[in-house]
């Protein structure tokens, strides 16, 4: 995949978009959406001072020096939380990015990705793993945070952690040739403190762990090898705890899926199947459940035979709705293109939530899982001044997300 010599420019000018915010804003528009209450405000205005939300409501103070924005027919969210991405995957031929890419060249592409979701809504995000590429994740991340680049505010985990001949271990490739996996390899419990110490040395926000290996679904029967035992995990969540970080799993199926709730890990990715068991858990642990219907939906295109899959993780995930499964908004964009991601949204409204609980998985519950829980993901005085504007109401219309047209992050508007 080129870079285009417009695009980079336009990365590498982008300081000079991030220009000094007005000290007051007030945001117009025809409505606001309280995601906690579910309540429509109309119409709705937010006094955003400095980089925080001031106050809401159906009119708010206008300070003498404050820039108004009106966005007309358009209702306020909270920015949008995709709580799993793979800044360093782009569409393509996923194994064969590690080994004909560059990490220099996979970053420069990481940034752009960052960009793209950001302008699509995006202002907080989950990196699920490098594939790869190591800790150069942190790079980004920084880059972001110091006005650099833009990009959503990230949490990042480095290399996901995998066994030996385990899910991201290129097993697909000759042995003799000694492809590179695309997670770092931790084969028992001594192994995974290692790991995980190191990549928190490289500025891991949380760690990302491959729990189960590779699925099949044979006459409605799923089923996948767990990677770790009960007790591994447990000594990885231990050891991240020990400095207030936590553990989330790749995880499709059981008995894997249990092991991880009963470690506590913090979030279950994909979860194509939980036992009653499991989901008990994880309703008393509040464990997330973040489904990635998109990237499901995207491979179901790409080979129809994995379509059989996908059907049964939608009636797996309805019995997850009835048993209170606490859900986080995750699409695992990155094999698709990167600020398209809110097709997520739809997928889980067509497969059983109600257009706002899936916006609150996409917003507050999102905000939790990444432990930003008091800073973002509601418009509340207080609060970062994430801020994005869709047209008409998406209450009515879930699809509303996939149509962004105004971008705030930390007070200053984006697009």
């Amino acid at each position: 995949m080129a870079l285009e010599y417009p695009a980079l420019l336009a990365l590498l000018c982008a300081p000079i978009v991030f220009a000094q915010a007005p000290r007051a804003i007030v945001l117009h528009a025809a409505r606001m959406l309280e995601v906690d209450s579910g309540r429509i405000v109309a119409p709705a205005e937010i006094l955003i001072e400095g980089n925080r939300i001031t106050s809401t409501g159906i009119s708010v103070r206008h300070p003498q020096d404050a820039e108004v924005i009106d966005l007309g027919d358009a209702t306020l969210l909270p920015g949008l939380i995709d709580a799993h991405v793979h800044l360093f995957l782009h569409p393509g031929a996923e194994d064969l990015q590690t080994v004909q890419e560059s990490v220099a060249q996979r970053t420069i592409m990481a940034a752009l990705a960052a960009r793209d979701d950001l302008m699509a809504g995006f202002t907080a995000e989950r990196d699920m793993g490098t594939e790869g590429a190591g800790s150069a994740d942190t790079a980004v991340r920084d880059a972001i945070d110091k006005g650099l680049i833009p990009g959503p505010r990230l949490r990042i985990s480095g290399n996901a952690i995998d066994v030996l001949g385990g899910h991201e271990d290129a097993a697909s490739f000759n042995p003799e040739q000694r492809v590179l996996p695309n997670a770092t390899q931790a084969n028992d419990a001594a192994e995974l403190v290692r790991v995980i110490r190191g990549q928190f040395k490289e500025g891991a926000d949380f760690i990302k762990i491959y729990e189960t290996g590779r699925d099949q679904l044979q006459s409605g029967e799923f089923s996948t090898p767990f990677q770790y035992t009960e007790a591994e995990l447990t000594a990885a969540v231990r050891e991240a705890a020990r400095v207030g970080k936590r553990v989330a799993v790749h995880a499709t199926g059981e008995p894997g899926t249990l092991y991880a709730a009963r470690a506590g890990v913090v979030s279950i990715d994909h979860a194509y199947q939980l036992s009653l068991e499991t989901m008990q858990l994880m309703r008393q642990k509040h464990i997330f459940a973040v489904p990635t219907f998109a990237i499901s939906e995207y491979f179901a295109e790409q080979t129809p035979s994995r379509r059989s899959t996908q059907d049964y993780h939608v009636r797996e995930f309805r019995k997850q709705l009835m048993a209170g499964v606490p859900i986080a908004m995750g699409s695992d964009v990155g094999p698709f293109p990167h600020g398209t991601q809110a097709r997520e949204f739809v997928l889980m409204v067509k497969y059983g939530m109600t257009p706002l609980a899936a916006i609150q998985a996409g917003t507050m519950n999102g905000a939790a899982l990444l432990g930003w829980g008091d800073q973002i993901g509601q418009l509340k005085p207080n609060y970062l001044a994430d801020v994005v504007a869709v047209p008409g109401d998406p209450l009515k219309d879930i699809g509303a997300l996939e149509h962004v047209k105004f971008v705030m992050k930390n007070g200053l508007a984006i697009r």
